[in-house]
């Protein structure tokens, strides 16, 4: 499997390419990684040095692909932090390209714009790029709570809820939805839930409540979750097995007592997860 990847890079741990291509490379998949971004660490530590690159750049590094000709051959383009608003459309020309090399290819956009307690966290114009152009596209999303209700302009405090903003997500586009670090009326206080949906069929897992409160969790299981959307064609597998792999990789950080995530440590559990988690239908 072949997968683009465009998103942030950090040199210091694991947020965006940095979180989701070891990963996906883990499970044997080749990722062409291009980086939105370059930043010395993840901006939840309040302080960064970096920089954010200019669309021309994705651009380049795309055409530069593309004149190998290896376009046709590349199953899925993953996509998250963009940096600023502009690199959209830069974002979208590579998706356009990919597709039209390849109309089979898998568009996965995880829309990464903010989160609970933190509201939004990017840049002015970004969240009404997903929500107004990136999505109508998308074949997969991925947000998390948050993200949901931005983008729907809809409350998620019940499953009933989740499941009504999700159906909202699909009909302005993508097919399948991933909904991530889910806590509805219905989620007991020691565990978190995730909810995918494709077509009428929706999804839920259940993981025991960690606490881990670094960053890149989100990025991780975006890719996790494509990769076994595109291998096994089935929602419901991608959900049971991303939902295991990222619950293993967060149980290895917390033990650890890591604010960074422990992806080369825990690196088996994208393979053979510990511990496998059983999706029910909702």
């Amino acid at each position: 499997m072949n997968i683009l990847s465009i998103q942030s890079w950090v040199a210091y741990g694991h947020v965006g390419n940095a979180s989701a291509v070891f990963p996906l490379q883990r499970l044997g998949a080749e990722v062409w990684a291009i980086h939105t971004v370059q930043f010395s660490n993840h901006t939840g530590y309040g302080a960064w040095r970096g920089q954010v690159f200019p669309e021309s750049l994705i651009r380049d590094c795309v055409t530069g692909i593309e004149e190998r000709g290896v376009l046709g051959t590349c199953d899925a383009v993953l996509t998250g932090y963009v940096g600023d608003a502009g690199t959209g459309a830069a974002v979208l020309d590579a998706v356009a390209r990919v597709k039209a090399a390849n109309p089979a290819a898998l568009w996965c956009c995880d829309p990464v714009i903010g989160d609970v307690g933190r509201g939004v966290f990017v840049r002015p114009g970004i969240p009404e790029f997903f929500r107004d152009r990136a999505l109508a596209l998308a074949d997969i999303a991925t947000p998390n709570q948050f993200e949901l209700e931005w983008l729907t302009g809809r409350q998620v405090a019940t499953l009933a809820e989740t499941k009504a903003a999700v159906a909202a997500l699909q009909a302005g586009g993508p097919r399948c939805v991933l909904v991530t670090s889910l806590r509805v009326a219905e989620t007991p206080a020691d565990a978190l839930d995730l909810l995918a949906a494709e077509g009428e069929e929706v999804w839920r897992v259940r993981t025991p409540l960690l606490g881990f409160a670094g960053n890149g969790a989100g990025d991780a299981i975006a890719a996790l979750f494509l990769f076994h959307r595109a291998r096994s064609g089935s929602a419901r597998v991608a959900l049971e097995r991303a939902a295991a792999s990222i619950h293993g990789l967060l149980r290895r950080t917390v033990e650890a007592g890591s604010r960074e995530l422990l992806l080369v440590a825990a690196q088996e559990e994208f393979v053979a997860p510990g511990e496998v988690f059983a999706a029910e239908r909702c």
